[in-house]
């Protein structure tokens, strides 16, 4: 019989999806066959002419399990979705027998099927089936992952339980992600003091790091829809820092910290010459990660010769300097089945700080 599990979370950006690949990496190492499936997907994209949730296209590339797609991600909520579930033209029920035929087709082909919810517990709530309701429908126990700390933890966790009670569905696990490596084991004391008299097991997940939260080269390229330049080698360089090129250069070199990304205009030619000059010099080379350089006018061809040489990665694009760097810096670096680096670190982490066991045990 196919074992199912239910990964919800207290809100976005707590690191569920991380998670998800944390435990199908870990479960494919106790169970010969495992599935995944993001019932209602309201984030999508094209995978190969279907249109699909971008965390069932992730684990769809990442684990090769292509072929399951359309299974994988049964129901997208697209432009104009809400609207025809108000008005009438799509119903929940509609909605519910997909996911429950693609559910059970999974359940024929599977050990254990990973669930993962939409963003907070009310997700979903518009057709008539949040994340609550789904755990009910397809008959999954419930773990739930939040972000690190104490009190904001137990704030978020009562205020999503109340959905899960209400349809009589049992959150088993909290799993909490995201933690000060100093406040680790004292934080978990302190949640697994609260939640036990309540018949909620705590346990730890990863530490917070920057290496996980920050952004690759190649996720700002995404971002900012412009092709990167320069050393294509470097595209999952991971930024640390990002640093508005406003003063002298000097005064700019001299406040490089690790892997820094710098957002300079493209009339500042001083300073893109002498960025591109130090690139290459062996001190410079773990502080500067590249270049995004806006502006409207354009670069001179001399100092566009000496970025070019330098093989420097940088981005070009005509937009004010202010709109770039709002846009860099509310940026939610979120993980791609392109960076690599970050996937392989996230698995081999995994081993070391999740307890499967503790997962197995309320499946």
């Amino acid at each position: 019989m196919c074992k199912k599990l239910f990964i919800a979370a207290t809100g976005q950006h707590c690191g569920k999806t991380t998670i998800s690949l944390s435990l199908m990496h870990l479960a494919l190492k106790q169970y010969a066959r495992v599935g995944y499936i993001k019932p209602l997907g309201p984030k999508c994209q094209d995978f190969n002419g279907t249109i699909v949730d971008k965390d069932a296209a992730l684990m769809a590339r990442v684990f090769g399990q292509e072929e399951r797609i359309a299974l994988m991600s049964p129901l997208v909520l697209g432009k104009g979705a809400t609207r025809r579930f108000l008005d009438g033209e799509q119903t929940r029920e509609w909605a519910a027998e997909r996911i429950q035929n693609a559910c059970h087709e999974l359940e024929s082909q599977c050990d254990l099927i990973l669930i993962e919810g939409a963003g907070h517990s009310g997700v979903g709530s518009v057709i008539g089936l949040n994340n609550a309701d789904m755990a009910r429908m397809l008959g999954a126990p419930v773990v739930m992952v939040a972000g690190g700390g104490i009190g904001n933890v137990i704030d978020s966790v009562r205020m999503n339980l109340a959905l899960y009670q209400q349809e009589g569905v049992n959150v088993k696990l909290l799993l909490v992600n995201k933690m000060l490596p100093d406040k680790r084991q004292s934080s978990l004391a302190y949640l697994e003091k609260y939640f036990a008299p309540k018949g909620i097991k705590v346990s730890g997940a990863f530490d917070y790091s920057a290496v996980l939260a920050d952004p690759t080269l190649q996720n700002l390229s995404k971002l900012l829809d412009r092709p990167l330049q320069g050393d294509q080698g470097k595209r999952q360089r991971i930024i640390h820092h990002i640093h508005l090129g406003a003063a002298s250069s000097q005064k700019v070199i001299d406040n490089l910290k690790d892997s820094t990304l710098l957002l300079t205009t493209s009339s500042r030619d001083e300073l893109l010459v002498t960025l591109s000059s130090l690139y290459n010099i062996p001190a410079f080379q773990s502080k500067i990660a590249g270049i995004v350089i806006p502006g409207h006018a354009p670069v001179s061809a001399i100092t566009q010769r000496i970025i070019d040489d330098s093989g420097i990665p940088y981005i070009r694009i005509e937009k004010t300097t202010a709109e770039v760097y709002s846009a860099l810096t509310d940026h939610i670096s979120k993980i791609s089945h392109e960076d690599t680096e970050k996937i392989s670190l996230v698995t081999s982490q995994a081993e070391q700080v999740i307890d499967f066991e503790a997962i197995k045990a309320i499946l």
